[in-house]
């Protein structure tokens, strides 16, 4: 019989302390530290063992040339912008956590992929809603499937039971702060109970080759909540972002273990569902009855992709003594760096107006090529002359004011001249071997901000 332990754990970050400390020594925090127990009599109940699984592997020494990688697959979600941020699919045995804020479609999405794997086995485990509530949510998708159960539980030794009878392919767990364990004597959500649920549920994913979705909750300041801990332990970890009053998701990996972290997924909500956006630079750019000013078109990557997105820009004298520098979805420091380069390198005043910087439909980029989409977005503005429709930039600005070459330049120009675009400003030295005949779109190269000045109102 194990005796009864206790310990002190952080309620910020996770890390754990014998006793009771007012200021946590990892992440600065005061205050955070709660006893949980985190050791009672092994009652042998709310964990996954591997005895559970019949046909259990035995793992053993491989060399790495003797591996062979083919013998796990990927799986299609049907779904090309989950594929896309995924890497390609799903990878078996691997644990996939989803955050968001309430009420952002997380589990709409994973539902609806739930659903569109019609042809595997699929079981949908809520803590949050009953089973009816769930079958309403299906019922509007108007998406059918024979192979997707649903169970209402947070006890993690019922869930293993019913997944043992099962044998399902696809595990979604909605979500993890509501699961609890009898192993682990604290409150659901606690650091303890999200590190031991997750731990048990990332046994079974990589013992039996289960693929496993997490939906987890996150704090006010945007961060996935519980220990830090549980990012570390996951394969995979997307965000799904957006506004709830606005039509448009985008879903994002800050890690991913089995493909690039720089993939972006864009989503536009409806009353079936969440819907994969194929051609997202439609949607990013504003429709406009006439010209304005302070409005100009950037090519910027996201991964592989090409985005061609809308900077609005006001510039106006500043009313009280200190101006205004705001930027909404792009790097405030960079736009400070952007207006000194301006103003010393360009010749513009702009140590009186107020800046005002916007990245329409929602996006935060960080893309260095924006650039030149900003100066010229800033520079229609002071000069109160709006950039031509059919005109699009691709450059980084350095501090002396030179127009640095940019990565991937041919599929920024291809997807200009495919969104009808008639010309487009990059830096002279990123077309370097480039057959620009095969283009139809003018591409105009500049070196400096003053050679872009000159021909910026001209189409």
């Amino acid at each position: 019989m194990a005796k009864t332990k206790t310990s002190f754990f952080c309620q910020n970050c996770g890390a754990q302390s014998p006793k009771w400390i007012g200021k946590c020594p990892s992440c600065g925090e005061w205050n955070t530290y709660v006893e949980e127990v985190i050791q009672k009599e092994e009652s042998g109940l709310g964990t996954w063992k591997s005895g559970q699984q019949k046909d259990k592997r035995t793992n053993k020494p491989k060399k790495l040339s003797e591996i062979d990688y083919s013998q796990s697959p990927r799986t299609p979600t049907f779904d090309t912008e989950l594929d896309r941020v995924l890497g390609g699919g799903i990878v078996p045995g691997s644990l996939v956590l989803i955050g968001g804020e309430p009420g952002i479609g997380k589990s709409t999405l994973m539902l609806q992929i739930a659903l569109s794997l019609s042809k595997i086995k699929v079981l949908y485990v809520s803590g949050e809603e009953s089973e009816s509530q769930i079958k309403m949510r299906a019922e509007r998708m108007l998406v059918h499937s024979d192979n997707c159960y649903v169970l209402s539980e947070t006890n993690t030794q019922q869930i293993f039971e019913q997944i043992e009878i099962l044998q399902p392919n696809v595990l979604v767990i909605d979500s993890i702060q509501t699961l609890h364990s009898r192993h682990v004597e604290s409150a659901a959500g606690s650091v303890s109970q999200v590190r031991e649920c997750t731990a048990e549920l990332m046994r079974f994913a990589k013992e039996t080759g289960t693929p496993v979705f997490l939906i987890g909750h996150i704090t006010k300041d945007g961060s996935i909540a519980g220990p830090k801990v549980l990012e570390h332990m996951v394969d995979t970890v997307l965000q799904f972002e957006g506004d709830r009053h606005l039509a448009y998701r985008i879903l994002r990996t800050s890690k991913n273990r089995f493909g690039s972290t720089n993939e972006l997924g864009i989503y536009e909500m409806r009353a079936d569902g969440l819907r994969p956006v194929a051609n997202p630079s439609e949607i990013l750019l504003t429709q406009r009855e006439e010209q304005l000013n302070g409005v100009a078109i950037g090519a910027m990557m996201e991964g592989n992709r090409p985005l061609l997105i809308e900077i609005q820009s006001l510039v106006s004298p500043a009313t009280y003594g200190t101006p205004q520098r705001s930027s909404t979805g792009f790097d405030a420091k960079r736009l400070n760096m952007l207006l000194a380069v301006l103003e010393k390198r360009g010749g513009m005043r702009l140590g009186q107006q107020d800046v005002f910087l916007n990245v329409a439909g929602g996006l935060k980029v960080d893309d260095p090529a924006l650039d030149l989409t900003v100066c010229a977005s800033l520079l229609s503005s002071y000069e109160d002359q709006p950039v031509p429709d059919d005109v699009c930039f691709a450059g980084e600005v350095g501090l002396g004011g030179e127009i640095r070459a940019v990565h991937r330049i041919e599929n920024r120009i291809a997807e200009a001249e495919k969104l009808g675009f008639k010309k487009i400003v990059v830096s002279k030295y990123a077309i370097r071997g480039l057959d620009l005949e095969k283009y139809k779109i003018n591409v105009v190269a500049v070196s400096k901000l003053d050679e872009m000045y000159q021909g910026l109102f001209s189409a």
